[in-house]
C-alpha cells in the first residue's frame, strides 16, 4: 500500500463547480488534502474529461482559458497514460464487474498507479474492484 488516492473526473468537476453547495465544498477540500499530502492520481481520461466538463457542461461553462489552467494544476499530480494495454484491461474490468468500458478505463489506471483508495460517485460506495477501495465522498456512511 502506497497511500496513492485515485479521484475520478465527477469529484473534480465538483470541485471546481461553485454552485454544487455542499458537493464542491466536499470535493475542494478533498482535493486541497491530496495536492499537500502529494497523493492525488489521475489518468489522461480523466484530465479529457474534465476539460469538456468544465469547458461544456457545468453551469457557468469556464473559458478555454481558465480550462486549461486548472488543468495545468493538476499536471502536478501522477497521471497514468493510457496505453493500448490499458485499453485491454478496461475490457477484462468491464466484464468481470459489469460495469461501463469507461469506468473499467478508470480503474485500470486506478490499478496501475498502485493506489489503494478511489473517489468516486459514479461506482459503488466501499465496493473492492482488485485492489482498488471506491469511496463516494458525499455518501454519508
Amino acid at each position: 500500500m502506497n497511500g496513492r488516492v485515485f479521484v475520478d473526473t465527477n469529484i473534480l468537476v465538483y470541485a471546481h463547480d461553485h454552485t454544487a453547495g455542499r458537493k464542491h465544498d466536499e470535493a475542494r477540500s478533498l482535493t486541497q488534502r491530496l495536492w499537500n499530502s502529494e497523493k492525488g492520481v489521475i489518468s489522461t481520461q480523466v484530465l479529457q474529461e474534465l476539460y469538456a466538463a468544465l469547458r461544456r457542461k457545468s453551469t457557468v461553462p469556464l473559458s478555454v482559458q481558465e480550462a486549461e489552467r486548472i488543468l495545468k494544476d493538476y499536471f502536478t499530480w501522477e497521471i497514468v497514460v493510457n496505453t493500448r494495454e490499458s485499453v485491454l484491461r478496461a475490457i477484462s474490468l468491464e466484464t468481470r464487474y459489469k460495469i461501463s468500458f469507461w469506468d473499467g478505463l478508470i480503474l485500470q489506471a486506478a490499478e496501475r498507479a498502485g493506489a489503494d483508495l478511489m473517489y468516486s460517485e459514479d461506482l459503488s460506495h466501499g465496493q473492492i474492484y482488485g485492489n482498488v477501495k471506491v469511496l463516494n465522498p458525499f455518501t454519508d456512511s
